[in-house]
């Protein structure tokens, strides 16, 4: 059917061997090196190069080194690849319901060289600018010869591309995790670094290596704004809602989505149960378990209209069950269960098949005549909420609801309660979030937009450490163990008014809404490192075409954000300073007028560069090897002007 479209342009399927000619076979994956299309006569294509993963509640932030990254793509366009595409390359946001998985968080940063914000991600941005600057320089090679491939060593190899015209660009690796390589390549000597790749462009001189990184590092944080949330009002959704006339009842347990059709989150599920006076439990005896079997993804557990417990699933294990004990009393009882869904299914084999929802079975344990099954009583269904029938959210609904007024702190940990507050935009450009860490779990939205999903769950993961070396896996580098997954939730200025927006949130669980704030995200420090012979295009330029030049100082260059400009130079040294962004030392050698000279050119400078030279802070250590290490603090302009 697609061919038979006659587009007049190639399909590709990605992760599809067996794709039909003519279309495209394609990969997908951290690394594409080992990948070859099903037909020699097609190009080969790696359609999403992953930047870095994704995020799922209670998991942890996965980060992928650019060094790796820059590593994987490199070692695929040796090969002969043809086509790289990042995903991601920009961040993102899951607004509204969107987020899928299920459990995906509403931020979808994915690690991108732009973030979530739509600000630079240093140094991944700019270490992929330079890496395709470099593969540029080798453009007439790659177009015109296939990769000629010889051994330089027990993990090294050499791929060149050499044209008839002349053209001749080489790709030296070295593929051992641990150690570096000194390797011999047509008669010259070169050193390369543990798992990476070195580019010549000229078959002699090195412009690039994927694991030596001259650019910025920068280091992004969230600060509080001038924006106040004010008139907080709450409303308490009716628990008996999911009784009344909207509801349908039938005999068992429904599918949720199948019910929901995705038109809400939620799903009440309700029944009644008689118990009689001359129950034990009701003389002094140990109160009734609740068993309650879901398919996903989270459930709250009402008797009476009291909230008895909640429970969750994981994305690696979305079934779950809820084990309570329970309060019944003498004559009728009605259990309510809302289960939630927290995103659609959209990736894994069959998932159309995937069930979401109680299924069952649902016991009673503890009475005396022993257990009690109720999966295949009448249960009521009622889709939703009672806030969502009535549009709360809306800043143009003119509501019957009567908003409570007063203190938030009565409503602190009541469940199932909207809360409204308004509030003017906050000064300045820079991105906003809503730091939602005082709640629980539930949906925010702003001016009728929605923000999308809430939960603030506790990362659980493995924070040990990270090292670009080494085959990357989701597993190895990951950030934030005990901390919430997501705390904040990035709001859209354009979503603004100047004064009077309207934010309404339903918090599930119960939390502290008076805690709820705007904050800002910028960059607060920038780090750069640069040795005097690390590779330079402009180095390259002059060689190649063995202009009489004097040869340009590898510098660092480094740059704050709109709007701010360098205040302070927490380290400078060159010489041979070791550690890394944040935790820069002296070594044995340091230029003592380091700070001085780095404080002179750049302190008032949004951004300033400095070649990392003897002739700019006079030589430290003659006949060794130095480079220059740099750690500034970025502020406000008018704070750094003051």
């Amino acid at each position: 059917m697609a061919v038979a479209m006659d587009t007049g342009v190639p399909w590709v399927m990605c992760k599809e061997d067996d794709a039909p000619d003519p279309v495209i076979n394609t990969c997908n994956g951290f690394y594409c090196d080992y990948f070859s299309p099903n037909k020699p006569n097609k190009p080969t294509l790696w359609t999403e190069a992953w930047s870095g993963w994704f995020t799922e509640f209670a998991g942890p932030i996965q980060q992928r080194p650019v060094e790796d990254l820059s590593f994987a793509v490199t070692r695929f366009i040796q090969k002969g690849g043809s086509f790289v595409n990042y995903y991601m390359y920009h961040g993102g946001t899951n607004f509204g319901r969107t987020a899928g998985g299920p459990f995906i968080t509403t931020s979808y940063d994915y690690d991108a060289p732009i973030d979530e914000y739509g600000l630079i991600r240093q140094p991944k941005y700019g270490h992929l600018k330079e890496l395709h600057k470099t593969i540029k320089l080798c453009e007439r090679a790659l177009l015109s010869a296939d990769p000629a491939e010889t051994s330089l060593g027990t993990y090294a190899k050499a791929h060149v591309f050499s044209s008839e015209s002349g053209g001749c660009a080489a790709f030296l690796s070295n593929y051992n995790p641990t150690s570096a390589a000194r390797v011999t390549f047509n008669s010259m000597h070169y050193n390369l670094e543990p798992w990476s790749i070195s580019i010549l462009p000229d078959c002699k001189n090195v412009v690039f290596n994927t694991a030596t990184v001259g650019v910025q590092t920068s280091q992004m944080q969230m600060f509080p704004t001038n924006s106040e949330l004010l008139s907080w009002e709450t409303f308490n959704e009716d628990i008996s809602s999911a009784d009344d006339d909207s509801t349908i009842t039938v005999v068992g347990l429904l599918e949720q989505l199948n019910v929901t059709r995705d038109t809400s989150d939620y799903l009440w599920y309700s029944t009644r149960i008689d118990i009689s006076s001359s129950e034990s439990f009701l003389h002094g005896g140990h109160h009734p378990t609740l068993i309650v079997q879901s398919t996903g993804h989270a459930m709250h557990v009402f008797i009476n209209g009291h909230l008895s417990g909640s429970a969750f699933g994981t994305r690696e294990d979305r079934r779950f069950t809820f084990t309570g004990d329970v309060n019944l009393q003498a004559g009728s009882n009605i259990i309510s269960v809302l289960s939630i869904a927290v995103g659609l299914p959209n990736n894994g084999p069959h998932f159309e098949t995937w069930s979401t929802g109680v299924l069952g079975p649902v016991v009673l344990h503890g009475l005396d005549e022993g257990k009690k099954d109720l999966s295949w009583q009448k249960w009521s269904y009622q889709v939703g909420l009672k806030g969502e029938a009535m549009n709360l959210v809306s800043p143009n609904v003119i509501s019957n609801v009567d908003w409570m007024k007063g203190s938030l702190f009565a409503q602190k940990q009541q469940p199932l309660t909207w809360y409204k507050a308004y509030f003017d935009a906050p000064d300045g450009d820079e991105p906003l979030a809503l730091d939602m860490g005082s709640m629980g779990k539930g949906q925010v939205w702003i001016n009728g937009q929605s923000i999308g999903r809430y939960w603030t769950v506790y990362a659980k993961g493995n924070c040990s450490g990270c090292s670009y070396s080494g085959t990357f896996r989701t597993t190895k580098c990951q950030f934030g163990c005990g901390q919430p997954t997501q705390r904040w939730y990035h709001v859209p200025r354009s979503w603004l008014k100047p004064t009077q927006n309207l934010l309404v949130l339903f918090e599930e669980l119960g939390g502290d809404a008076s805690k709820i704030s705007f904050m800002k995200r910028s960059v607060t420090t920038v780090c750069a490192e640069v040795s005097e012979h690390h590779p330079n295009i402009k180095n390259w330029h002059i060689e190649s075409q063995e202009r009489p030049k004097e040869m340009s100082k590898p510098k660092v260059h480094l740059h704050c954000g709109s709007g701010q400009s360098i205040s302070a130079i927490q380290f400078a040294s060159f010489g041979t300073p070791s550690g890394t962004c944040g935790n820069f030392q002296k070594g044995t050698c340091h230029a003592p007028t380091s700070q001085a000279v780095l404080e002179k050119k750049c302190i008032g400078q949004q951004k300033c560069s400095v070649a990392a030279s003897s002739s700019n802070f006079a030589d430290p250590c003659p006949n060794m090897f130095k480079k220059l290490s740099v750690e500034a603090v970025c502020a406000p302009s008018t704070t750094t002007n003051a």
